[in-house]
């Protein structure tokens, strides 16, 4: 159930973000973004939801945009309501581009299965004999196209983003990943992490024409972060994401069912919440 806001109205609801539009006419080109406690993992939101997670994702992604030198959607125009303090963003409305600008550092997820089946990711030839976690010689773009809410995205080549938005657009698209993701790969590595990948979405701000970073950036969600020391040792399962959480979904849950997923339980949503706590405290400390 969504929050009741004074002042603002509900207008959109994802798996993790609710969206509110102001009351308030002269401030429509503006949009409060919301962070709810929900968990979604195969593109499906699960129960229960993990406690303070919306504070975690909210205060993660502004620390990021602090540090990042590219535009980015946060507006200043007006306070965050105090119903939803800590867990909320007030920002410009952008021209969104229907791209998941996915860069990856290290081979982990749906892109080591793409590998394994063709030796490629998203059109990407890689080098052979690569095993689950090694880094790559160099991080890739692996786009995706947005899917409608319920939908999975779809892992993409670069022509395809192109086809889909337009030449520069496209090129635009992936050097702004491919650089906010080296420069979020050396503060993850002083903080002793390794961020093994990463998707951003941007869009087009009205009122100046420019590009634009949007959305959740650099969050557990959104990221895989690894211990750069248990790496180092051969561990690839030490991170700090939600990644305990897909790993449990998997063994007890085939998507393909059409049944609902199992409760999670207690103890995942125990791990889930102190990872996120953990990341937020080795990036800030």
């Amino acid at each position: 159930m969504t929050k009741v806001i004074p002042g603002w109205h509900h207008v959109y609801s994802g798996k993790v973000r609710d969206l509110y539009e102001s009351d308030d006419s002269s401030l429509s080109h503006l949009i409060l973004v919301v962070a709810s406690d929900r968990i979604s993992a195969f593109d499906t939101i699960l129960s229960p939801e993990i406690p303070n997670k919306g504070e975690y994702l909210t205060s993660l992604t502004n620390w990021w945009f602090d540090r990042l030198e590219v535009p980015n959607h946060i507006s200043h125009d007006v306070s965050v309501p105090e119903e939803v303090a800590g867990r909320a963003m007030v920002c410009k409305k952008l021209d969104m581009f229907p791209i998941e600008c996915v860069v990856r550092g290290y081979i982990s997820g749906s892109g080591y299965k793409d590998y394994l089946s063709t030796g490629e990711i998203c059109g990407n030839k890689l080098p052979q004999g690569l095993a689950f976690g090694d880094k790559l010689p160099d991080p890739i773009f692996t786009p995706a196209f947005k899917a409608e809410l319920g939908d999975k995205d779809e892992n993409i080549t670069f022509e395809r983003v192109i086809e889909l938005i337009g030449k520069d657009n496209a090129e635009a698209l992936k050097t702004l990943s491919l650089e906010i993701f080296a420069k979020a790969s050396e503060l993850s590595h002083k903080a002793g992490l390794i961020l093994a990948d990463t998707k951003f979405e941007f869009g087009i701000n009205p009122a100046t024409g420019e590009i634009t970073l949007g959305d959740e950036v650099l969050t557990p969600d959104s990221s895989r972060y690894w211990s750069e020391q248990a790496w180092l040792s051969g561990d690839r399962k030490e991170s700090f994401d939600k990644q305990q959480v897909r790993n449990w979904l998997a063994d007890n849950w085939d998507p393909a069912s059409g049944k609902t997923p199992p409760e999670l339980p207690a103890e995942i949503v125990e791990q889930t919440t102190d990872k996120y706590a953990q990341l937020i405290s080795l990036l800030a400390r």
